[in-house]
């Protein structure tokens, strides 16, 4: 008998469940076995933490042994919300990432992780550089979710894959079911509108992150979440993929109804930058400014929706995280605030905190100049 199988009996004895090899088939088709539910865990992306958060309410780093050292810098906000409340997360050895290279194995292994959950988009990385295999033969499993490249289709599986890991299935069968009622709130009414009027959208993905003009979204991501909610994405016909760029002169020409900038504290990453504060605790109104100061540059010149103010800025993480119906129903009631009088996206957004999340909500996420 192993270790880990009698430490699972001792545990069965005290009461509580007992370790057993479950076999879970992963965002990539995998099928991953692991001993569950899982006790030490690294997480291959800080933001990662979004999901933990709901799954293990009481403390969503009870599990994590490490995680890739993005939070801080990414979502600053939202790592001092964390913070405050649970302060050992100082203490999580952080790593570098799969993507740059920077992943270091033999770190890994000292932290004898029963899993490591990795982000989708991550795989070809991984699969370049043989990490599968590598961390295979030290007995690191890794297990693929997805909430960035097909939110809509991969959120409830891999919340589903999640609870099953961590043994917290009723939990993320409550959530997926809260996922999908919000959702509906918004879907139900656009596919009740036969003759809809679909006002185009031009999104700008993290604005003022860089000087150039302008990225984007195809049919994917907050591409998707624009025809969820009613409107019809004006990148989509130029960007073949979930990610993408359009120059400034189509914007002029495609002349958008509403544009829609996603927006975080980048600080850390481009300090002074143009980019949009938004998100929990942001500072509104300094966001506002900076919202109308993208819309000074020449790729948006004369284009309808900054003439007409419909111009909104809205926290980026909402695309790399559980929590994306809460941006189609914000988005939902910019475009067609007629059909959705009653609908409160921060509303959504508090009730989600009070329901699922350990943190108290702060109001911050979007802005507009209308």
């Amino acid at each position: 008998m192993s270790l880990r199988t009698l430490l699972g009996a001792c545990v069965l004895l005290a009461g509580s469940p007992a370790l057993a090899d479950i076999t879970v088939t992963d965002i990539a088709g995998r099928e991953v076995t692991v001993d569950a539910p899982v006790e030490r865990v690294i997480l291959g992306e800080g933001r990662q933490i979004f999901f933990a958060a709901v799954l293990d309410g009481e403390n969503p780093f009870k599990r994590v042994v490490g995680w890739r050292d993005d939070l801080r810098e990414a979502s600053p906000e939202s790592y001092e919300a964390y913070a405050e409340k649970f302060p050992q997360i100082d203490q999580i050895p952080t790593f570098g990432g799969f993507k740059d290279g920077t992943f270091d194995i033999e770190q890994a292994v000292s932290l004898d992780p029963d899993v490591m959950i990795m982000n989708l988009e991550a795989k070809a990385a991984t699969d370049e550089a043989g990490y599968e295999e590598k961390l295979a033969k030290v007995g690191i499993p890794i297990v693929y979710v997805d909430f960035r490249e097909k939110p809509f289709e991969h959120t409830a599986q891999s919340m589903e894959i999640i609870g099953q890991l961590f043994g917290e299935e009723e939990r993320a069968a409550e959530f997926n079911t809260y996922f999908q009622e919000q959702i509906a709130r918004v879907a139900d009414v656009i596919e009740a509108q036969p003759d809809l009027e679909r006002p185009l959208v031009f999104v700008e993905r993290a604005g003022g992150y860089t000087e150039d003009c302008c990225m984007s979204f195809g049919d994917g991501n907050f591409g998707r979440m624009v025809e969820l909610a009613g409107g019809e994405n004006m990148a989509a016909p130029f960007i073949p993929g979930t990610f993408g760029t359009v120059n400034a002169e189509q914007i002029i020409a495609s002349d958008p109804d509403q544009v829609i900038v996603t927006g975080g504290n980048w600080e850390a990453y481009v300090p002074g930058g143009d980019w949009v504060g938004v998100g929990p605790g942001a500072d509104e109104a300094e966001a506002v400014a900076k919202l109308e100061a993208l819309m000074q540059r020449p790729g948006y010149t004369g284009v309808t929706a900054v003439e007409d103010g419909e111009v909104h800025a809205i926290w980026h993480q909402f695309y790399n995280s559980p929590y994306s119906f809460v941006a189609v129903q914000r988005i939902a009631t910019w475009l067609h605030p007629d059909l959705f009088p009653e609908l409160d996206a921060e509303e959504t957004l508090k009730e989600l905190h009070e329901r699922f999340l350990p943190v108290d909500y702060r109001p911050g996420y979007w802005v507009s100049l209308n």
